[in-house]
Formats: C-alpha cells, structure tokens, sequence
C-alpha cells in the first residue's frame, strides 16, 4: 500500500538532520572543501554549513506512521561534531529559526534537545521566497548549503496581494533574481520535494542554478537515499565497495563507518571483524560508536582491524562503507547538474598524507548509472604523470544519476561517488494552442548564435525559428488528430571551437492532438511555466464560480431582490408556464433547480462547521 507523502514528512524531515549531522561526523577526519572542486590549502580552512529549511505548512500537519522521528533528535545531539556550524529554520506563513545557525556546542546540543514542539508550530501558507532568504542571509567561512523540504507550492497569505498572481511573482522572484544571486554568493539550494503537488520544477532549477541537487521522493526509502546524496555532496568522502554485505579495509585505512539500511521491524544487524569478532547494537566496546534507527544503523569503527569484514542481516541498497586514513581519492569539479548529449570531461588522483608512492597496477574508472539508464555511461580514465584524464560520454537519460569513481590498484580500493541531475540541454513541449512546438535552452551557454534546431514529422522536414536569445519556435503543419506521431528534433551546436551534435528526446503528439508534460523532453523551465499557467487558469475558473456563489447568496440572504425580480419578471413567467405547463421538460427543469437548492443549503450547513484552511495546495 502507498505511503500517504503528507504522512511521512514530518518525521522524515527531522531524520535528515541527523543523517546530515551524521554523515558530517563521518567525514569529519577527512579534510572539507568548500565547493566540489579540488582541494587547496584555502578550502580545507573553509567549512561548508548546513541550514535545513523546513516547511510546516498545514499539508505537513500529520502524525509519523513510520516511527522515524522518534530519536532523531538525540541522534543530532549525540553525532554532531563539535565545531560544524548548522541551525534549522521553519516556514509555513512566516519564518522562524528555532536552532540558530552556530558552532556545535554543549549548550547548542541542549537546545536541539528542546526542539520538537517548535517543529510542530504548523501554519497555513507556503513563503518559500521569505524562507530561502532569511536562511541564506548570515554569512560563513564557507560555502553556505541550504537544504529545503517542501511537499508544496508557493502560496503566499492574502494579505500580500491578490492571488494567484502574487504567488506566480514570487516564484519568478526566486528564479529570476533570487537564484542567481544566491550562486554568487556561495549559496547552494538543495531541494527535495515530497509531494506529486509540489512545485518539481522550481525545486529542480533552484539546484540547476545554485550547484545543489534536487530530488522527488515517493517513498521513505526514496527520501533517505535523497538526504544521503545532498550530505555526501556537502561532505564528500572515500568509499569502499560493499558486495554482498561483505566490505575489504585495507592497510591504508584508519577509521570507518558504516551506514546500513534494512526493512523497519527486519533482523538485528551484526558486523563481523576479520578475527570473527562480532558487533552488535547493544554489545560493543566503549571506542565503537553504534547508533540503531528503526530504518538505518550507523556504525562507526575507529582504528578498524584490516581485512574483510562483513554484515549480517538485511543490507539496503542505500548501504556504504565511508573510510578515512592517509591516502584519500581526490577529484576536480564534480558539478552538481550534466546535460543530456554533453560529455563531461574528468580528473582524478590520490593524495597522501605521507607522500607515499600509488599502488601498484592503479587504474581509474568512472561510471554514470540511473533510473532511466538502459546501461551504464563508462569510461577509463588515462593516466598523465600522477594525475589520471578522461571524458565520459554524454549521457542520453535525464533524471538523477549516481556518478562514481573507481580506483583500483594492488590490494588497494577506493570509491567517490557523487549524486547529479541530469536535465536536456534544450527543453521541448507541444505549445498551448496545439500550433508549435516551444523550445527552450536548460543549457546555460546555448544561444540562438551558437544553436541550430531542426526538426522531422514523419518525414517532413520542419525549421526552428528564435524567438529570444534561448528560445525557439517550430510551427506545426496541419496533421491527423487520431494519429499518435513522434516529433524528432536535431541540435547542432559549436562550442569552445567544437561541433557538437545530439538528438532531444522524441516529443509525441497524441490523439488528441495534444501531448502530456513529459519531463524528460520539456525540462524545468518549460515545465514550470506550463504549471504557473495552469495556477492561474484555476484561479481564473475559482473566481468565477465564486462570483456566482456571492450573487446566489445575496438573492437568498436579500429577499426584497428576489422579490423585486418577481415583481418585474413574473407576468413573462407566468405566460411561459401556461403555455409550456404540458412540457415535461419543465417540470424535469424545476424539480433539478429544487434539487440544487437543497444541496447547496446542506453544503453551506457542513461548511460552517468545517476547521479553518489548512491545506494551502493548488
């Protein structure tokens, strides 16, 4: 059975603060960066914060069936390293921070403690604008990452103009001149999405533009897995391969930890060292760190005994084994978001502490796998000196991805993996009027000057015309409707002195003439505005029936106007009745406008007892 979004939400949003605080304490030993780039001097002193920013709109209001939220705060307090600077903010009609953002303290670890009835201040309205800004406001020694759960839309009180046109501008405020500026800031937005009524595509162009992930979760596994990969790319850190619930540490390593999820309710998770040591929840030595959850044991190691270890019970898919020691893999800039048909040139090398010589027979290769993946995009890298050079192929799929890279040598194994969005480089949807075909560019340094789009319906060949610096235009011919015909569009685009050439993905005009939002063709931006569009027209269709409730209330609650009316009506009535009076239509007629009266009398009854709004979607 489905999970209920609204139902999950609460207690998952305070789980994903200790997952951040808790990953953060994994990678604690390794040095930070302050971006996803290479690591310098300079960055390791920069140490990115985290600021979870977390909506308790009415929609959140809801118990936590899945018992998630029952020690989440205590596993804040107690993994939390000292000296992270973190606060947590809640938004709903107003903004409020309950955990100021502050260096880990004792007294700020006593405070998280008294958190959970702030958390539970539920409001009705939806300022994502007003949130964003005042999380993002206080500076840092670093880059600032804000991490946003939402299950909603933007909806603004009615006392901040009139609707939805205020919402509509709001949201435009966030794209067009909040997003941009935040990036310049040092600002990253990571996004996650809980609902299939929120605002996808505002989540999705808010980490295009900042450098932060976006995600729609469904499930509580689903949101886990999302929290997991907005950590790791705050607080990146080396892996070993888990197969089979069986893990290797080699002799370069120090301390691990591992992260194992498994069904709520399933069998106790055991770890067994090399020396057929056995660690368990409620049987470990005072130096092992063990932390149970009804979903995930986080499991930390220190001074780890070397060879394979292995996991008893039910390991997840989600599971990992992070390590730290003198010899780390480091990377360039990994970025947060590619673009289908564009390769990605990479750099990877391994630091050591000791300058100790690589492993023998080290190769290095990356990987790039997702949901809509029919096989994997891979790729070696070559080695050049000390450092190791490759592109990876452009990926076809869009959606999010997991890119990893692999160094293997002589009794040596390491991992980096990193979460992406993938988006199309250029966004096609079918236009509102059925007439063209709308096309926008996601990439940001495609441009009328550097782009040609062509297009091909079932053979004829069909022209893209600018219409804006990132936009095109493809006119439609006259086709037949009862056909479901596929629209395939070319790009060609020179860059940096190259030529490259890909195919969008196929748009489909159904029979109907129409074609549904595919996300996959259309991209956030287009998305987004259809969904804006599609705001206003209910708005537009609200009003006018609430202008007809308000004429039909005030003929019941005036007589003296109905009585007027009859006064000046009734003697055309009255002629019409006689001569229709044999008319079965007009008994069938009147006895619907009795019917309409007494339901529109019982809704107005139950509607008086009804609570206040609380549910602000569209």
């Amino acid at each position: 059975m489905r999970i209920p979004m609204v139902a999950m939400v609460h207690g998952l949003g305070r789980t994903f603060i200790l997952l951040v605080m808790s990953v953060a304490l994994l990678c604690v030993k390794g040095p930070s960066t302050a971006h996803a780039q290479s690591v310098t001097d300079t960055a390791v002193q920069e140490r990115p914060d985290v600021r979870v920013v977390v909506d308790v709109s009415g929609s959140m209001k809801a118990n936590d069936p899945n018992q998630l939220s029952g020690s989440a705060l205590n596993m804040l307090v107690a993994l939390l390293p000292d000296g992270v600077s973190a606060g947590i903010w809640t938004f709903g009609e107003r903004v409020d921070n309950p955990l100021p953002l502050a260096p880990v303290t004792d007294d700020w670890r006593q405070s998280a403690l008294r958190l959970p009835p702030v958390l539970e201040n539920y409001q009705q309205y939806t300022d994502i604008e007003a949130a964003l800004r005042m999380a993002s406001a206080e500076e840092a020694n670093g880059w600032r990452h804000v991490v946003l759960l939402t299950d909603g839309v933007v909806d603004l009180p009615p006392r901040r103009g009139t609707k939805p046109a205020a919402d509509v501008e709001s949201r435009k405020r966030v794209l067009d001149a909040l997003a941009p500026d935040l990036a310049r800031q040092g600002v990253a937005v990571h996004a996650i999405a809980f609902s299939e009524g929120a605002d996808v595509a505002l989540v999705e162009r808010l980490g295009q533009q900042t450098g932060g992930l976006a995600a729609v979760v469904e499930t509580p596994e689903q949101l886990l897995g999302a929290f997991l990969d907005i950590v790791e790319r705050i607080f990146p850190a080396d892996q070993v391969p888990l197969d089979n619930g069986r893990f290797v540490i080699d002799d370069s390593v120090n301390d691990f930890s591992a992260l194992v999820f498994h069904p709520p309710g399933g069998d106790e998770v055991t770890l067994v060292a090399p020396d057929g040591t056995r660690y368990s929840a409620d049987n470990v030595p005072p130096e092992v760190s063990w932390q149970h959850q009804p979903r995930f044991d986080l499991i930390r190691i220190p001074d780890a005994q070397h060879g394979e270890w292995r996991i008893e019970g039910a390991v997840g898919p989600q599971s990992r084994v992070t390590v730290s020691g003198d010899t780390r893999l480091a990377t360039s800039s990994l970025p947060s978001t590619l673009y289908a048909g564009f390769d990605l040139p990479l750099e990877a090398w391994l630091e050591s502490g000791d300058d100790a010589p690589a492993p023998d027979g080290l190769t290095v290769t990356a990987s790039l796998n997702g949901e809509d993946f029919e096989t994997p995009v891979e790729t070696r890298l070559e080695r050049q000196g000390e450092h190791f050079v490759g592109v990876l192929p452009a990926p076809t799929a869009t959606g999010n991805a997991r890119l990893v890279i692999d160094a293997v040598g002589d009794g040596f194994h390491r991992q980096r993996v990193q979460a992406v969005n993938i988006l199309p480089a250029i966004g096609a949807v079918v236009s509102s009027d059925r007439r063209s075909i709308e096309l926008v560019a996601e990439h940001p340094r495609l441009n009328r000057g550097n782009t040609i789009l062509s297009g091909d319906l079932l053979g004829t060949p069909l022209t893209a015309e600018a219409i804006g610096r990132q936009r095109w235009e493809i006119m439609l011919p006259e086709t037949n409707d009862q056909l479901r015909q596929p629209l395939v569009i070319d790009a060609q685009a020179t860059l940096d002195g190259r030529q490259l050439n890909w195919r969008l993905p196929t748009v489909w005009l159904n029979t109907d003439g129409s074609v549904g939002i595919d996300r996959a063709a259309a991209g956030p931006t287009l998305v987004g505005e259809r969904f804006a569009e599609e705001v206003t027209d209910a708005a537009d269709q609200q009003r006018s029936a609430d202008a007809l409730a308000d004429r039909f209330v005030e003929l019941v609650n005036n007589p003296q106007l109905i009585i007027d009316w009859g006064r000046n009506v009734w003697p055309t009535v009255e002629s019409q009745l006689k001569e229709r009076s044999r008319d079965l239509r007009v008994w069938i007629g009147l006895a619907v406008l009795v019917v309409l009266l007494v339901v529109w009398r019982v809704w107005r009854r139950r509607r008086a007892t009804e609570p206040a709004r609380e549910e602000p979607h569209v």
